[in-house]
């Protein structure tokens, strides 16, 4: 049976991520249209530092739930390794 407080965490912590991830998103607009000759603005920088922090945050909090629970399931031994099953951590070439 499953843990509803597991899914629950993981329900939020999927909607922390991509809420982060929308936030930097709308940043990214204003970048791409930069002058390659022209310097970012400060106001844009700010914006930068403050949102990819939580974008790194939001992505760590996620990736801890998940390990754990892979750990749990016995899928992940150690938090150095990769899941068993997968061998790449999602990443694909």
């Amino acid at each position: 049976m499953a843990d509803v407080t597991e899914i629950e965490a993981l329900k939020a912590s999927l909607r922390g991520a991509r809420a982060a991830a929308d936030a930097l998103s709308a940043i990214a607009a204003n970048v791409e249209a930069a002058d390659a000759h022209a310097d970012v603005s400060g106001a844009d920088l700010d914006d930068l530092q403050r949102l990819t922090l939580a974008n790194a945050i939001a992505a760590q909090a996620l990736r801890g739930l998940v390990e754990t629970m892979l750990k749990r399931r016995g899928k992940l031994t150690d938090a150095n390794e990769t899941p068993t099953e997968s061998g790449n951590a999602g990443i694909d070439e």
